[in-house]
């Protein structure tokens, strides 16, 4: 999956120097989400460093699952994860969930408790966060933070049994409150949540925080490189005094980038803010940036992953360009779509000098690039036919190749034609184009001996399907929503969804299956949406034709 020609990264490179010194045999590497929400494009650069780690030197990496909230897991989020994976071309070795864990995390916790260095603490939340003091003065201890083990023990049993409500103790780590690092003054090791867990049910109404269950997660799977993105940084001291404390198997912690992406938000609670408020339709809403939106947009599992290896492994956060993603699909469709005709905004061209009842089949490749043709199918052809508005110029520019009084074009597949006239509406707007066709300029079979400089895509009125055409757009308006100080949803793209009703295509597309992705010649690249009928086909625009990321770099 991982190109072979690059450099390696700092991640490679840790682990190739292991390997080489005999620090492992063999490598272990995990994807650990939280099961709260869809997985996005930024999960898919942690996807592809932890199973490409896995593939690349010979090991393995797990799925796991850091369910230790129930109140925001749910199994719908559990199985979309899986199909994502999948779908992107990976396979772990085990499915795994932090609530597999519980009963050892549990006592790891009496054990932290049996060494002095756990207790319960009944202050509130407020009160806990006053005394953590802040990152330039120390904390204060809690004055329950000198309980005996035995006491300890005793009301950590009955949190577990259900003796109290929700909030009313906690249990924490005792370390040090004077510690320059916020994560180290005395962290929350559980807290008491009456709620159904999506897979032990009831059994529990106490749960570890995440800091505690996912390094020791980590830990209990003998996981060798437990790779974070780089807001874990503060965190690893942490589970590193886990480790010593709780003398288990030393799982080591490595930081990279995450991928943050111009146009969009990565954040989870965000998105789900977009999808609560109905400013997108769900978390696949082609315009989201969630894997499963991606997919419905039309972009491939090869582009995807083909943009997180061209975007690299750093130490520093960065903002990626939209449009490098933008290139990669473009790069990859061009190479698998097929070229089929469709007419966004249709103009009624007349032939006029055509047999009226008369229908022709002309054979025409799909062309796909890098096959021979990659097949062909049969386009109708009668004397009314749907063309681009933007094909025909009442008054043509300079080097205009295309419809014009006078001008002559090829029709692509077909017939050389001329504009004879047009009529106009009371409003002055082009109503119909008539022209005559030259007979002898059949495709394939020219021997008119005229040439013409534009061609033209078409589609036979007759014989046409309607569909509906969604064209999409950046979510956002400005580059970087995120990290602006007003409210990310105030800069939300009212053009990033644009739907035309009733184009025209070709009737070969009438067996197209979902999910199918084409080049419709001229327009972009589109895909076969979910939301089609048997009486209505409904296409969304994966992305434009224009190479505008390429351009960029050329100019820089």
């Amino acid at each position: 999956m991982m190109s072979e020609e690059r450099s390696l990264n700092f991640i490679e490179e840790i682990v190739e120097e292991d390997l080489k010194a005999g620090k492992y045999k063999t490598i272990l590497t995990r994807f650990p989400p939280e099961p709260n929400g869809y997985l996005h494009i930024g999960h898919a650069k942690s996807i592809c460093l932890n199973f490409g780690l896995g593939l690349k030197y010979g090991g393995k990496t797990n799925l796991r699952f850091d369910d230790t909230n129930p109140v925001t897991e749910e199994t719908e989020y559990v199985d979309s994860i899986k199909e994502d994976l999948h779908w992107l071309g990976f396979d772990w070795a085990n499915e795994f969930y932090a609530s597999d864990y519980f009963d050892e995390l549990y006592l790891l916790a009496v054990k932290l408790i049996n060494k002095g260095l756990a207790y319960v603490d009944d202050s509130s939340a407020e009160e806990i966060a006053v005394l953590k003091g802040t990152p330039t003065e120390p904390g204060k201890d809690s004055p329950y933070k000198n309980r005996s083990i035995e006491e300890n023990l005793r009301l950590f049993e009955e949190m577990k049994s259900g003796k109290y409500p929700d909030g009313e103790k906690v249990l924490r780590a005792k370390v040090d409150m004077s510690s320059t690092n916020m994560h180290m003054r005395d962290p929350l090791l559980y807290r008491i949540k009456h709620a159904h867990h999506h897979r032990t049910g009831d059994k529990w109404c106490i749960y570890p925080m995440y800091d505690f269950a996912h390094g020791q997660s980590d830990s209990i799977e003998n996981i060798t490189h437990s790779i974070c993105t780089l807001e874990f940084v503060s965190h690893r001291e942490l589970y590193d005094w886990f480790i010593e404390k709780l003398e288990i198997f030393p799982s080591k912690q490595y930081e990279f980038a995450r991928l943050n992406m111009t146009y969009t938000v990565m954040s989870k609670r965000k998105l789900l803010q977009l999808v609560n408020e109905g400013y997108v339709q769900s978390w696949d809403d082609p315009r989201m940036p969630t894997i499963s939106g991606l997919r419905r947009r039309g972009f491939t599992a090869e582009s995807i992953r083909n943009f997180c290896d061209r975007i690299g492994v750093a130490k520093r956060d960065n903002l990626i360009d939209f449009s490098l993603l933008e290139f990669c699909v473009r790069e990859d469709l061009n190479k698998t779509s097929k070229r089929v005709m469709a007419v966004l905004d249709p103009l009624k061209l007349i032939i006029t000098n055509y047999p009226e009842n008369q229908v022709e089949e002309f054979t025409s490749d799909y062309n796909i690039e890098g096959e021979d043709a990659g097949g062909t199918r049969q386009l109708p052809f009668s004397s009314e036919l749907w063309i681009e508005k933007e094909d025909f110029m009442e008054t043509p520019a300079k080097k205009w190749f295309r419809l014009a009084p006078g001008t002559m074009v090829r029709l692509k597949s077909a017939y050389i034609i001329k504009c004879d006239g047009f009529k106009k509406d009371t409003d002055g707007n082009v109503t119909e184009i008539h022209c005559s066709y030259i007979p002898e300029s059949k495709s394939g079979n020219d021997t008119s001996g005229i040439s013409v400089k534009g061609t033209i895509h078409w589609v036979s009125a007759q014989h046409a399907i309607t569909a509906e055409v969604r064209l999409y757009d950046r979510l956002f308006k400005i580059e970087d929503p995120a990290n602006d100080e007003s409210d990310f949803k105030e800069h939300i793209n009212p053009d990033s969804l644009q739907v035309i009703n009733n184009a025209y295509i070709e009737p070969s597309l009438k067996t197209a299956g979902i999910g199918s992705r084409y080049q419709f010649i001229r327009k972009g690249y589109f895909c076969l949406d979910k939301d089609s009928t048997e009486d209505k086909l409904v296409f969304n625009r994966t992305v434009t034709l224009k190479d505008a990321w390429a351009k960029e770099v050329k100019k820089n």
